[in-house]
């Protein structure tokens, strides 16, 4: 790579198919380093620690916060959710492209911390079609998906401040313009 790759930052609605679409093209290139957010939210079924999130407690969250050692927080359905900053400073420097998948909250503190970073927001292909995918996890209450949608309105309203847009038809098709846009492939 003859430039320096910039931290690319994958946000969108909740139920759109970022974590899919990370895990698709993960497999096809393990290169391409996510950085793993930590989090107050307990596990769900299957998660471990350190590999979907690193899950902490209230205290220990709020220490990174005084620290200065996330990059980006924000609360989302009622849990704190952050990056820690020098894993992904470290990749930077050595050259390794970087890809953070976040909230809108956190996109936005990127954007003011790193104004060089590229990025991305991934769009639903319709409204209807983000409505099947959040209630037919079947994972959360109805009071929790019904928080989801009404912040997923907020965030398809801010889809014009992201360089770029994707449009979630195909998984496999996101991921290679994703990969694109990494300079991966």
């Amino acid at each position: 790579m003859s430039e320096r790759p910039r931290l690319t930052v994958l946000s969108g609605p909740s139920g759109v198919g970022k974590s899919t679409v990370v895990a698709h093209m993960r497999k096809m290139h393990p290169e391409v380093w996510l950085s793993v957010s930590a989090t107050t939210r307990h596990p769900r079924p299957g998660e471990r620690d350190g590999v979907q999130y690193h899950f902490v407690d209230n205290d220990q969250f709020d220490k990174l916060i005084a620290n200065g050692e996330l990059l980006e927080w924000a609360v989302f359905a009622g849990n704190r959710y952050g990056t820690p900053r020098q894993a992904v400073q470290d990749r930077l420097d050595r050259g390794e492209p970087v890809l953070l998948e976040i909230d809108l909250q956190g996109a936005r503190q990127v954007r003011e911390s790193m104004p060089e970073a590229q990025l991305v927001f991934l769009a639903p292909p319709s409204w209807d079609e983000l409505v099947r995918r959040l209630t037919g996890r079947g994972t959360e209450p109805q009071h929790v998906i019904d928080q989801r949608l009404d912040a997923a309105k907020v965030e398809l309203a801010a889809e014009t401040e992201f360089d770029t847009t994707l449009v979630n038809t195909s998984v496999e098709q996101v991921a290679a313009e994703l990969l694109a846009l990494l300079g991966v492939v």
